[in-house]
């Protein structure tokens, strides 16, 4: 039965094919071991490109050969995020599920644009981003970003949270020695300083023995401060980024075994017999039937026990 007849166009049956086919070549040429080394290969080329131009005499005397390399590196960017693209050909509503696809393009795409060509700064910051593609093909450095993009929201909260310690702080504070010490608590401002630098617990011996001074209780508003910041504080933080951790590692063993285990960006998962010799070999299903047919044996021969009594 053609295809005509099952209700399916024949032109489209075709682009269908040949998108398929396109994206089934350029996926395994993106997922080539050689590809991902060429690509990092050159972002690591044009991180060494960006250190060059920063001494005024090199970039002067080899500015012509230094734009050359520049648009070459753009063109083999260009070209990989070409490739990634077309491997979704079939589905390219699945290229831009990834954020390092979308990320990827974007920064390729702002360096084309007549605005970014005007602004030199601008240019070189998105050539600079180039360089944090790098985690895209080291699976550890991919989770690490991916963690620090998780724990953001955790962040928040501890800025938050921060925030408002520091205020009650420098408002108790500027209350008590405003007066005896203006330098550092003369207002909300200073106060806010001081108690920010004593969160790494630098001069904390001067500024307690100062406190002395003004009132015993000081000893009672310092301790609890850095008990409340240096520790409790920097602790939840520390939890925050772990739980971030944890999650993007559990997010990037979902995303291996969700491709199946193929690809330069994922590691291939054993199989069974890989996993078990005595799978391979068949020995524990020998080992079952040795089992069952002894057990059969043993009540074979307590009924002719039974019997002969």
């Amino acid at each position: 039965m053609t295809n005509m007849h099952r209700g399916i166009p024949f032109s489209t049956a075709l682009r269908t094919g040949r998108r398929q086919a396109l994206a089934e070549r350029a996926g395994r040429l993106v997922s080539a071991t050689w590809f991902s080394v060429l690509v990092m290969t050159a972002i690591v080329a044009n991180a060494a490109l960006l250190g060059v131009e920063t001494y005024a005499g090199l970039a002067v005397r080899w500015q012509e050969q230094l734009s050359l390399l520049e648009h070459c590196f753009l063109a083999v960017f260009a070209g990989e995020v070409v490739l990634r693209a077309a491997a979704h050909a079939d589905r390219p509503g699945d290229f831009f599920r990834n954020p390092w696809n979308v990320f990827d393009a974007a920064v390729v795409l702002f360096a084309f644009l007549p605005v970014t060509g005007d602004n030199t700064t601008l240019l070189r910051l998105l050539r600079l981003f180039r360089v944090l593609r790098t985690a895209r093909f080291l699976p550890q450095l991919r989770v690490i970003v991916t963690a620090l993009g998780k724990c953001l929201p955790g962040t928040a909260s501890f800025v938050m949270v921060g925030t408002l310690l520091l205020y009650v702080y420098a408002m108790v504070g500027w209350l008590c020695f405003a007066a005896a010490d203006p330098q550092h608590y003369g207002s909300l401002g200073r106060a806010v300083v001081t108690l920010f630098i004593l969160m790494s617990l630098d001069g904390l011996g001067d500024a307690v023995h100062a406190g002395l001074l003004v009132s015993p209780w000081s000893l009672a508003y310092y301790g609890s401060y850095v008990l409340l910041s240096s520790f409790l504080l920097v602790n939840l933080l520390i939890g925050v980024v772990i739980n971030s951790l944890e999650q993007a590692r559990d997010s990037d063993r979902s995303e291996k075994k969700a491709d199946g285990g193929t690809g330069s960006e994922t590691v291939p998962e054993k199989s069974a017999q890989d996993a078990d010799p005595l799978d391979a070999l068949g020995v524990r299903d020998r080992i079952l039937a040795a089992r069952l047919a002894l057990d059969d044996a043993e009540r074979l021969i307590q009924i002719s026990r039974s019997d002969s009594r």
